[in-house]
This record gives C-alpha cells, sequence and structure tokens, in this order.
C-alpha cells in the first residue's frame, strides 16, 4: 500500500493562487531548429552581468586575448567575464548596457581576428573525482551566473544551501510568451542537461530531482523522459500552463505543495532550483572546462523575417544579431529584451548580449500595441485577482506613489517577483511594475545610506573606545615609570633630615624642611629677568646708534614719520649739550620714540626739558622754553618745537666754547611743507650764531617760537635773516661767509622767487656800498612770487649787480644776459645763486675802494 501511495504522489502537482493566461506566441520559433550566430567583427563585454559589482580588470587596451581568457578577476559574488572570441582589446571603457535606465557601464572593447583561437582549458571526464569545494570553485571561475533571468551567482546560491536540499528542481517550465530558448535547449541537448543534473547531484546529495515542464513543449517533454528513463532520482514533472508557473516560488509550490516564507528562500525548505540553461553550462564548465562565453537567445517578433533561436557569444551587439534573423525595423520600431510581460525596450540596438539574455523579441505595432496612456485606478480588484504571490497590488501602487516606504514594506514589497501580471489585466493601463520597481530601488537606497550612517558609528565609537583605552594606558606608563618611595627610601630620608636639624641645633639654628613644599626661585626668576632686561637695554642702544646714522632724505612725508625725524634731531642735541659735559643720561633713545603724533610732542618737551638743563649747567639763560604741559599735539607745532629745542642747545654749546658743527646738511632738507619749517627755524639758528660770532646785536631777529608754520611766511623769514647776517658782516669788515649755497634753495616756485628776492637786496646793498645810486631797486615785499616773474626780477638784480661792478673796475663780462634765463624754478634758483656769489664780489671790491680813498 505505502508503494502504491508513492507511485501515486510522484505524477502529483499542486496549483497556486492567481496567474494568467496570456497568448503563448511560441510557435514562430520553437520549430525551428537551433542556429549558430557568427562571431561579429568587435565584442562588447561588460563587466558586470550578474547581481553583484565588477570584478578587476585583468586587460588593457592593445592586448591580445583568447577565447575563454578571463578578463576581471572575481572574488565573493563578484564573477569574472571571459573574452568570447580571440582578438585585440581596444578600450576599456563606459558602454550603454542592456538597463531599462540606458545608463553605461565598464565594457572591454575587443577587436576579433576570426581565428577563434582558444585559451587553455582543463578539462575532467570524471566529475566524480571532484571535491565539492573543488567543484564550486570551478563553478565561479567559469563565471556561471543564473540563465533563467535573475543572474544570481551559481556558485553562492550552491554553497548556500549546504547539507539541507533535499529537493532540487530543474525549472523548465518557461511561462512567459515568444521564449522559446529553454525548449530547444531540451530538444537537442537534453544528454547535456542529464549530466550537469548529475553534477548537482554529486555536489548537493539530494533525495530527489523534479524537472517541472509546461504541457505545451511535448517535444522537449519526450526528450527529456528518455534520457531520464530508469533513473531513480529523478523525475519529469508536466505541469499545466499557466503564467507565471515559472517563478521560483510558484513552481516549488507546484511541485512539493510547500510555500518560500515570506521574505525566504527555497533553502529554507530544503528545496534548491536552477535553470535548464544553466546546468548545460555547469556541464560544459566541468567537463568540457568552457567558461560561459555563449547562450542560446530566442530572436522573434513579426518585424523578423526568420525567427528562431541562435547560440550567440556574450558581448555580440543586439543589431547584429537581428540582422542575422532577417530583421525589418518598421517606423517607431521598438525593441524588447526579454518576453513581453518582464521584458524592458532597449534604450540602444548596439547593447550586447549578457548573460541573462534569453529573448529579443522585435514585434509590429500590429502585434504589440503602443502603451496606453496611464488613467486613474478604478479599484477594479482584477489586479488583486491575479498576483500570483498573493499581495495588494493596489495597495502597493498607493504607496509608491505616495512615497510611503514603510507601509509598502510592510505590505510585503519585496514578495512581488515583477510578473506583470496585474499590469496585464488593469484596465486603467497603469504601468503597476515599473511603480514597484522604482519604490524597490528607492527603499534599497535608503536601507544602504542607513547602513553606512551605522558603520560609520561603529567606526566613530571605536575611535573613541581606542582613544579611551590608549589614554588609560598612557597615564598607567606614566604612574609606573614615577619614582616610586619605598619604606627603605622614607627611612633613608627621616634620617637625613633628622642629621639636618641635629647639626642645625647645634649651630644655634633651627630649619624645618617641609618636603611636599616647592622650593622657592623667586631670586632665580628676578636674576633672569634683570638679565633679560639688561639684553633688551643694549639692543635698544644699538638700534639707537644704527637709526642716528639714517640720512634725513629718507624720512617720509608723513606727520608720524616727521615725528620720528624730530626725535633723530633730539638725540643730535643730546650729543651736542655731551659736548658742553652736560649729563644725558636719561634721554630717551631715538629707537624707542613712538610714530604716534600726540607722543612725538610729548617726546619733544622732554627734549626742550632736558636741553634746558644742559643750558642751566652751562650758566646759559633758558627763559623761553616752552612748558611740556603747553606743547601742541599738532605734528607741526611739535616739529617746530623740535627745532626750537636744537636751537637752544645749540646755543648753550656755544656758550661753552663746543663747536655746532652737528648742523643738519643741506642734502637732509625735506620738500615737505612741514619739514621746510624746520628747515627755516634751523638757518634763523645758523644766522643768530653768525651775528653773535660778529658782536653784532641781533634783536630784531624773530623768535623761534613765533615763527608761523606757513612754508612761505617761513621762507620769507629765513631770506630775512640771511641779509641781516650779511649786513652783520659787512659792518665788521668780515666776509659773508654764512651765505646760503644754491644746494640750500628750495625746489618750491615760491621759495625760489624768495630766493630771488633776497639776491635782489644784497644786490642793491652792495650798489650802496659803491655810491652807487639804486633808486629804481624794486622792494623785495613787492616782488611777485611768480616764477616768471622772479625770473624777471632775478635777472634786474644781475644786472644792476653788473652796473656796480663796472663802478668798481671789476669785469662782469660773464654775466648772463636776462633773456638767457629759463623759466624753470630749479634754473632760477640757480641763477639766485650765481648772483649772490656776484654781489659779494662786488662788496668786496666796494670795500677795497673805499680803503683805498680812506688812506
Amino acid at each position: 500500500m505505502f508503494n502504491l501511495l508513492n507511485f501515486l504522489k510522484k505524477d502529483r502537482v499542486w496549483d497556486f493562487d492567481g496567474g494568467i493566461h496570456p497568448p503563448e506566441m511560441k510557435l514562430q520559433s520553437s520549430r525551428t531548429p537551433m542556429r549558430v550566430c557568427p562571431v561579429p567583427d568587435e565584442l562588447i563585454i561588460p563587466l558586470q552581468q550578474h547581481i553583484g559589482n565588477e570584478g578587476d580588470v585583468l586587460v588593457s587596451p592593445g592586448d591580445h586575448v583568447l577565447k575563454g581568457q578571463p578578463l576581471t578577476r572575481g572574488t565573493g559574488r563578484s564573477l569574472p567575464v571571459h573574452a568570447s572570441s580571440s582578438g585585440t582589446v581596444t578600450s576599456v571603457e563606459p558602454c550603454v548596457t542592456a538597463h531599462p535606465s540606458g545608463l553605461t557601464a565598464p565594457c572591454v572593447r575587443i577587436r576579433t581576428d576570426g581565428l577563434d583561437t582558444p585559451y587553455p582549458a582543463e578539462k575532467t571526464t570524471d566529475f566524480t573525482s571532484l571535491t565539492k569545494t573543488e567543484l564550486t570553485d570551478r563553478i565561479h571561475q567559469a563565471g556561471i551566473a543564473g540563465l533563467g533571468g535573475a543572474g544570481f551567482p551559481t556558485a553562492n546560491k550552491l554553497k548556500g544551501g549546504g547539507d539541507l536540499i533535499r529537493t532540487l528542481i530543474i525549472n523548465a517550465a518557461e511561462c512567459e510568451p515568444y521564449i522559446t530558448a529553454d525548449d530547444r535547449l531540451m530538444q537537442e541537448h537534453a544528454g547535456e542537461i542529464l549530466t550537469g543534473i548529475r553534477i548537482l547531484m554529486h555536489l548537493l546529495e539530494p533525495e530527489q530531482v523534479l524537472i517541472g515542464i509546461e504541457d505545451n513543449k511535448p517535444e522537449a517533454i519526450a526528450a527529456l523522459r528518455d534520457v531520464t528513463d530508469g533513473e531513480k532520482q529523478i523525475f519529469v514533472r508536466v505541469i499545466p500552463t499557466k503564467y507565471p508557473s515559472g517563478g521560483a516560488k510558484q513552481l516549488t509550490k507546484i511541485l512539493t505543495g510547500r510555500e518560500v516564507p515570506s521574505g525566504g528562500r527555497s533553502s529554507d525548505i530544503g528545496v534548491l532550483m536552477q535553470n535548464v540553461g544553466t546546468v548545460v553550462a555547469i556541464k560544459r564548465a566541468i567537463t568540457d572546462g568552457e567558461p560561459l562565453i555563449q547562450r542560446v537567445v530566442t530572436v522573434t517578433g513579426e518585424a523578423v523575417e526568420s525567427p528562431g533561436n541562435f547560440w550567440t557569444r556574450l558581448g555580440t551587439p543586439i543589431r547584429f544579431l537581428l540582422q542575422q534573423a532577417g530583421f525589418h525595423p518598421q517606423h517607431e520600431q521598438m525593441v524588447v529584451m526579454g518576453g513581453p510581460l518582464m521584458g524592458f525596450t532597449l534604450p540602444d540596438l548596439d547593447v550586447p548580449v549578457v548573460k541573462i539574455t534569453n529573448c529579443i523579441l522585435a514585434p509590429t505595432t500590429n502585434e504589440m500595441e503602443p502603451a496606453a496612456p496611464e488613467e486613474a485606478c478604478i479599484r477594479c480588484s482584477h489586479c488583486v485577482d491575479a498576483c500570483p504571490a498573493g499581495l495588494l497590488p493596489q495597495q502597493l501602487y498607493w504607496f509608491s506613489k505616495g512615497n510611503e516606504h514603510e507601509k509598502a514594506e510592510q505590505h510585503h514589497l519585496f514578495d512581488c517577483i515583477e510578473c506583470g501580471a496585474c499590469a496585464w489585466v488593469c484596465p486603467s493601463n497603469i504601468p503597476l511594475v515599473q511603480y514597484y520597481r522604482q519604490e524597490k530601488a528607492q527603499i534599497i537606497e535608503i536601507r544602504e545610506e542607513a547602513q553606512r550612517a551605522a558603520d560609520a558609528k561603529i567606526r566613530f565609537e571605536a575611535k573613541q573606545a581606542r582613544m579611551a583605552r590608549e589614554k588609560e594606558a598612557r597615564e598607567a606608563r606614566h604612574k609606573n615609570a614615577a619614582v616610586q618611595v619605598d619604606e627603605k627610601d622614607s627611612a633613608a630620608i627621616s634620617a637625613a633630615l633628622a642629621r639636618v636639624k641635629a647639626k642645625d641645633s647645634s649651630a644655634g639654628m633651627t630649619i624645618s624642611v617641609n618636603p611636599s613644599a616647592l622650593p622657592d626661585n623667586s631670586a632665580a626668576i628676578a636674576a633672569r629677568e634683570a638679565r633679560k632686561a639688561q639684553a633688551r637695554a643694549r639692543q635698544a642702544e644699538k638700534a639707537a646708534q644704527t637709526e642716528t646714522v639714517q640720512p634725513a632724505a629718507e624720512t617720509e612725508t608723513d606727520p608720524r614719520k616727521a615725528a620720528v625725524a624730530a626725535a633723530l634731531a633730539r638725540a643730535k642735541a643730546k650729543k651736542a649739550a655731551q659736548a658742553a659735559d652736560a649729563p644725558a643720561d636719561t634721554v630717551q633713545p631715538a629707537t624707542e620714540t613712538e610714530t604716534d603724533p600726540r607722543k612725538a610732542a610729548v617726546a619733544a618737551a622732554i627734549a626742550r626739558a632736558k636741553a634746558k638743563k644742559a643750558a642751566q649747567a652751562a650758566g646759559a639763560p633758558a627763559d623761553t622754553t616752552q612748558p611740556a604741559a603747553e606743547t601742541e599735539t599738532d605734528p607741526r607745532k611739535a616739529a617746530v618745537a623740535a627745532a626750537i629745542a636744537r636751537a637752544k642747545a645749540k646755543k648753550a654749546a656755544q656758550a661753552a666754547d663746543a663747536p655746532a658743527d652737528t648742523a643738519q646738511p643741506t642734502a637732509e632738507a625735506e620738500t615737505d611743507p612741514r619739514k621746510a619749517a624746520v628747515a627755516a627755524a634751523i638757518a634763523r639758528a645758523k644766522a643768530k650764531k653768525a651775528a653773535q660770532a660778529a658782536e653784532a646785536p641781533a634783536n630784531t631777529a624773530q623768535p623761534a617760537a613765533e615763527t608761523e608754520t606757513d612754508p612761505r611766511k617761513a621762507a620769507v623769514a629765513a631770506a630775512i635773516a640771511r641779509a641781516k647776517a650779511k649786513k652783520a658782516a659787512q659792518a665788521a669788515d668780515a666776509p659773508a661767509d654764512t651765505a646760503q649755497p644754491a644746494a640750500e634753495t628750495e625746489t618750491d616756485p615760491r621759495k625760489a622767487a624768495v630766493a630771488a628776492a633776497i639776491a635782489r637786496a644784497k644786490a642793491k646793498k652792495a650798489a650802496q656800498a659803491a655810491d652807487a645810486p639804486a633808486d629804481t631797486a624794486q622792494p623785495a615785499a613787492e616782488t611777485e612770487t611768480d616764477p616768471r616773474k622772479a625770473a624777471v626780477a632775478a635777472a634786474i638784480a644781475r644786472a644792476k649787480a653788473k652796473k656796480a661792478a663796472q663802478a668798481a673796475d671789476a669785469p662782469a663780462d660773464t654775466a648772463q644776459p636776462a633773456a638767457e634765463t629759463e623759466t624753470d624754478p630749479r634754473k632760477a634758483a640757480v641763477a639766485a645763486a650765481i648772483a649772490r656769489a656776484k654781489a659779494k664780489k662786488a662788496a668786496q671790491a666796494a670795500a677795497q675802494h673805499s680803503e683805498e680813498t680812506t688812506d
């Protein structure tokens, strides 16, 4: 009775809920024997043709490869790909691949040589001599993936089953319309299928092998039964034609009556499934040593003249394959990779054939109408009735459209096999499968992002823990490295302290020592600070000596830099005071003078006070010293005050018979109006000195404190001072040595005019000394400040000087004609200097003449 029940159970099949019965359209290609597609001129081999990442590239452009040679190295879920024919690698670049998005992926382009030279292969006639590990490794190195459409790495799938597999199912249903690749393969290569099954049985050791095939393939059923006749563990199960009976979960339910749990795998219930195309690839990889470089592809559709099935090399362009079947494209022709329900429209006909390419469908518009416009859902529930997975397609549609990811997952979105049965029966033409695919992709992206964040958190926490451990380890090392005082050392320290106390007590002194107290280093710190202060003082003194030798020509025209110049002048005054044996120890170095105008004014006041002190030490009055509190903070006034201080210091030096050769050189005269005022004050001091030397009164000299800071007034005052000095020199029969050189003449047009006026005044005096009338002389006060008029006045002065020289029998042949005088301010200044020199000559001649007359 038991054997009878097993016999009845052997042929029993179950059914699954849902499913549809679309037109099969298989006779177009199933009645034609398989053909071999020629090798194209160029092969485009994508690096990723399976679920997982691509492997590492082993070739470079220009390399020559052989048929079956590995192009990449794959580990784990990364499968290697192989050259489908011999040729030369032209490039490794991104190309459009078989994907509905139309995106590019890395590919190896090979220019075939037509020789089809094979790569050395390792063949095995007796597969039973190989261990399970060797078998799975061979399958992996051959690059075999599921050829039924999923593309999952076969070696990983076989390892995942382990020793739990009790039933091995060979999927031969091929339920989708138009596709007949497995049908023709079973009809023509049933023997290879049986060998492949035996290799899997040796590897997995299952209790039974079930071959599930639909009843619309009578020739394939007959061929399989012929080769499996007499096999005790291999059974051919014919099942009713119904879409999608070829799904893994659906076929498992049909053949075993057991359901795969939601979110689980068939191996969880002791079942493992392989496609018939995958079984043939396993047989060729183990016994023939041939990697997966070709597969059977169905080319069908009314746009194809001779549809059929072709052995096609992987990497063959779809356009080339269609040409072998007599493809005649029409207007708005579409080409679909896969079947009409689960396939997708190709974005380009130059995409290559890959491992999961089982059908190329080229229908006409009459055969497959373009997609109708999408309309609103009418809640008819046809999609629920057709779903073979027992889902709620309508709810999943709303959740996918509204981006409600959590609700979509809660309604088992990932149990959807994307068979397209719901979209087939939808009266509103809603592409439900496309919504589900997009929602799955978004959820996977969210999961990956969450996983990356979790991994980053784990790495951060691990880093924090590692840093804490390292810190504790460092502290422990430092603690262990510290000097540990044991009992013996403590006793020695106590004894030493006792000896010190005893010695101090014997000397009449008591010293208490606290071992825990810190030593008093205040004396050492004070000494160190004193040394630093002395070093800074020496550096400041060196800097002051360096800066005092800087020429005044380098002084900037900035008011603050003018204050620095004033500080330099004060330093020179200090030198003059030192020459008079006056102490000036507290003089502030010039290097320490601040560039701030207010600080410059304070420094000037200090300099004046020191100058006054020096004058008092030399017995000279200093009544006119300006108090420091009254010093203006204006930079110009500060400069004038500094000039006054220098003049007084010079005066004190003269009282002590000290030379005053520290006068500022003419070359250092600044062109700035404020500096011109300082130069004018220096000129006045020189004039006063000349007057004192000749014991002539100079009561009418303008005090420096009253000097205007206007450049023009300062220049007039300087001219008057020089004229008085010359007059005093003439009264004492002394030469006018102190006449201002031409080099001191300012280049300003107004100053040139003043100099010309002074020259005219000197010429008039010389003429008077020679009893020559000078009634027509132009007063200096009336002289125009225009450069041209100044030049004319200078010419007149030269003419009068020549006249005076002629009167004294002195030649003046070299006098410059007035017509030749240039109007350039600098040349006018030179002309004025020449005029002064001639006037001096005339004065000397007149003095000599008067002495002779007196005698």
